[in-house]
């Protein structure tokens, strides 16, 4: 198992070891894993602020309902971050070069004129 086990206690994801497996709604279409020998590596996307949470995996004990921990987890704290729009800020900058351009260009042509 994966398990969340904090703030929203609850599973995330099991794999038995017949290599079946189940993801919890909370976290479907937002995980992958990979299974190699006794290695399970688990990707999880589009992380939102409620997944922050202390997250541990842990083992079916053979003839009993306990599940054994491994480790003391892993704590993820998301943050939200938030996005601008670059776009808008791209036009003032080649907003102000042109004009330093133009304003450059009249400079020399003013310079020029003087000197005839």
């Amino acid at each position: 198992f994966l398990l969340k086990t904090h703030m929203q206690p609850e599973r995330v994801l099991y794999v038995s070891s017949q290599n079946a497996s189940t993801i919890f709604p909370v976290f479907a279409n937002r995980l992958e894993y990979s299974k190699q020998e006794e290695k399970i590596v688990i990707t999880l996307h589009n992380l939102q602020k409620n997944d922050s949470d202390m997250y541990v995996c842990a083992g079916v004990v053979k003839n009993s309902p306990l599940l054994s921990v491994n480790g003391s987890g892993t704590m993820m704290l998301i943050k939200e971050v938030e996005q601008t729009d670059c776009s808008n800020s791209s036009w003032g900058i080649y907003t102000l070069i042109i004009m330093v351009v133009l304003l450059f260009s009249a400079l020399i042509c003013c310079t020029l004129y003087r000197v005839n």
